[in-house]
């Protein structure tokens, strides 16, 4: 008797930049999606992403990206601004959701994405790709079966030195650029994924650049136990990249951490066991592999990645914005 045909989930791609080249050449490793769709604002982009990874379809406007009858989820790479109105008209045309992450600019624009999402009954996820990597899940394997014991201090950093170009979404508040949104929430995210509650109290500090925009800034969250994470983001800076987890009995260490290629366990200064994965691409393969995964079995929400968690995150940054008096000029 001849196996069944595995269904396939139709992606279209809303944007053409760095991340969504990266996305869709890792999807080409999953087992469950394809490319079928890509749309730009300037219809000469989609077309030659298209004909870069043969991609049947092409829309010159987003649109008409989100309107495919056939497109089963969008994945939005678009600049962080323009993330609730993309998510939303792609919501409402009834597909399902993979947003880059941050998948809002604040807290009060996730809760119409989730609200919405949860309404329709439709897939709604932030492309936090870090969490789905193996090395990343293999550290909190470790940790949930106590080989480091109790956890008790995180520090985590994520920065570079980015060119000097106002006009870059980086460095446009317009834009809502600036290092919280852009590379801070990889730390932030990282702690609230280890500690699994909202820090009782955020301190937390920035350098606000010629732009208006926060160029770096440093955090220390505590929680009520008495556990505290110490984050750093940068775009103007190189930082380490690195997070480790402390614990009673041992430390773990992530290098590269939004990338986690491989994970460290240390006991008394020593290396006790390695991981690393045989991933094909960058990566982006396990968060879509997880949201095929969900679509294929009619779940609206990834047990991963639950909107919950991205609105809690939301909220520190929100919170770590108030402290420092920045406003995006659209708010």
């Amino acid at each position: 008797m001849r196996e069944p045909i595995q269904r396939i989930v139709k992606w279209g791609i809303m944007g053409t930049g760095t991340i969504a080249e990266q996305f869709v050449a890792d999807l080409a490793h999953t087992t469950n999606g394809v490319a079928y769709a890509v749309g730009s604002r300037k219809p000469g982009n989609a077309a030659l992403f298209a004909n870069q990874f043969g991609i049947p379809r092409a829309y010159g406007s987003y649109m008409e990206l989100v309107n495919d009858p056939d497109i089963d989820v969008i994945y939005v790479a678009t600049p962080h601004r323009y993330h609730l109105e993309n998510a939303l008209n792609s919501l409402r045309a009834g597909k399902a959701v993979l947003c880059e992450k941050p998948m809002t600019v604040n807290s009060r624009e996730l809760e119409v994405l989730i609200l919405t999402a949860r309404e329709r009954g439709l897939f709604l996820m932030e492309a936090m790709w870090m969490r789905f990597l193996p090395p990343v899940r293999k550290a909190m394997e470790w940790i949930r079966s106590g080989r480091i014991g109790e956890v008790r201090l995180l520090q985590a950093e994520f920065g570079f030195m980015a060119d000097w170009e106002p006009e870059t979404r980086l460095l446009n508040p317009e834009l809502a650029g600036g290092s919280l949104l852009d590379v801070g929430i990889y730390p932030v995210a990282f702690a609230s994924m280890i500690f699994g509650i909202q820090p009782r109290a955020i301190w937390s500090t920035a350098r606000i650049g010629g732009t208006g925009v926060d160029e770096q800034f440093s955090a220390l969250l505590t929680y009520d136990t008495g556990e505290v994470a110490s984050l750093h983001g940068a775009i103007r800076l190189g930082l380490r990249n690195e997070a480790v987890i402390h614990g009673t009995k041992g430390c773990i260490s992530l290098p590269s951490m939004n990338k986690a290629p491989s994970v460290s366990l240390y006991k008394d200064g020593e290396v006790v066991d390695t991981y690393t994965d045989n991933r094909l691409g960058k990566g982006y393969e396990y968060e879509a592999e997880e949201v095929g995964r969900c679509i294929l079995a009619g779940e609206t929400e990834s047990p991963l990645m639950p909107l919950d968690e991205s609105l809690k995150v939301m909220e520190q940054l929100d919170t770590m914005r108030a402290q420092w008096g920045l406003r995006y000029p659209f708010e």
